[in-house]
């Protein structure tokens, strides 16, 4: 009876001294885009930055001693899909998503992150909507369609003064609001468009929009939408004869681009931001993903970047406290592989704006 309760009061010692002692959990953040579908590319440099990112963190002994641990959302660009991997981040204790990357995906999601207190900083959505409609959690470390359409439009007035010109978007979050801004400078700058088009996401055969296209001797086509359609579009009209040049923005920044559209989209001009892949200050991690069979193309170094915010803000926070992460990413700046940079009232980036890209070879280089 005695060695029954001494082992009893030992197992209680023992309960008490474990609740005493701090235990320490991982961090976890999370990564979000189309894992899956025909935008899976854009899926693939979001999860390649952020997975670079929670090795580099976790080798230096995690933020403030305690481990990242990331976990991946698939949305496939959907946003009913998008508000579910929202939904499953919050069961999860996600503290600060990187993501979503298209448009129509963050917008949706930002919802859930807004009511749940969790930080979201999207390193590709460009909508203008996703920052000035979402709450002081929601930020972007790219551009936006505004500033993009603003450069597009005002080259279109410059470059095809005369001539005639097409503006056709996918009907996307991210399509028509690119084409929409590019059109609304574009004529601001004197010129008026030929054709204005919305076309359907997903199909193969485009061949009746070319033939409208062709019909009206169109000069140049501007795409607001990605480069699954783009280089579908471009064949097409290759294929019928016309040299008509196709112009559109960063959803064409990825080597698929070339892979579906092979010498047919040789010339094809894109808006992007200054390519951080040039900054020298990323020149040690583009070597290293490199090494490891990743060429950081497009958005790669942005989802890296945008969870370097986190990182910072937590140790100039001394937590992962997110209302203590949200007011030092406020008011503070941030060194990343982006260059340094800082979010103004609505959460958008300080960063530089866009500059136009020309495709050649199979490669895109700065004009």
């Amino acid at each position: 009876m005695l060695r029954i309760m001494k082992k009893s009061l030992t197992l209680i010692a023992s309960i008490f001294l474990l609740g005493s002692i701090t235990v320490k959990a991982d961090i976890i953040v999370a990564s979000a885009g189309p894992m899956s579908g025909q935008y899976a590319s854009f899926g693939a440099q979001l999860k390649a930055g952020a997975e670079m990112w929670a090795k580099d963190t976790n080798a230096k002994g995690g933020i403030l001693g305690e481990k990242v641990k990331l976990v991946i959302g698939d949305d496939a660009c959907d946003p009913k899909q998008a508000v579910a991997v929202a939904n499953k981040f919050a069961g999860q204790g996600v503290t600060y998503v990187a993501g979503h990357f298209c448009s129509g995906s963050s917008i949706p999601a930002s919802k859930v992150y807004t009511e749940e207190g969790i930080i979201q900083v999207s390193p590709a959505s460009t909508n203008p909507a996703f920052t000035d409609e979402g709450g002081p959690n929601v930020f972007r470390v790219c551009g936006r369609d505004d500033q993009q359409g603003e450069v597009a439009g005002a080259f279109l007035a410059k470059e095809y003064k005369g001539k005639k010109v097409a503006i056709i978007h996918d009907k996307t979050a991210y399509g028509k609001g690119l084409a929409d801004a590019t059109k609304k400078n574009m004529n601001k700058g004197g010129l008026k468009e030929t054709m204005y088009e919305a076309f359907t996401a997903g199909e193969k055969d485009y061949s009746a929009l070319v033939s409208k296209l062709k019909s009206n001797n169109i000069d140049a086509v501007y795409l607001g939408g990605y480069h699954t359609e783009g280089g579908l579009i471009v064949r097409q009209m290759r294929d019928q004869g016309m040299n008509t040049k196709l112009i559109s923005g960063d959803a064409l920044v990825t080597a698929e681009y070339w892979q579906i559209t092979g010498d047919a989209g040789e010339g094809t001009l894109m808006t992007f931001s200054p390519d951080p892949r040039n900054n020298p200050e990323a020149a040690p991690l583009v070597k290293k993903f490199k090494a490891a069979g990743i060429e950081p193309e497009g958005y790669v170094l942005y989802s890296y970047a945008a969870l370097q915010v986190f990182e910072q803000a937590a140790k100039a926070a001394g937590s992962v406290d997110r209302a203590k992460v949200l007011k030092a990413m406020k008011k503070g700046k941030f060194k990343t592989v982006l260059g340094e940079l800082s979010f103004d009232k609505k959460g958008d980036v300080s960063l530089p704006g866009y500059v136009f890209y020309e495709w050649s070879k199979g490669n895109y280089k700065q004009l």
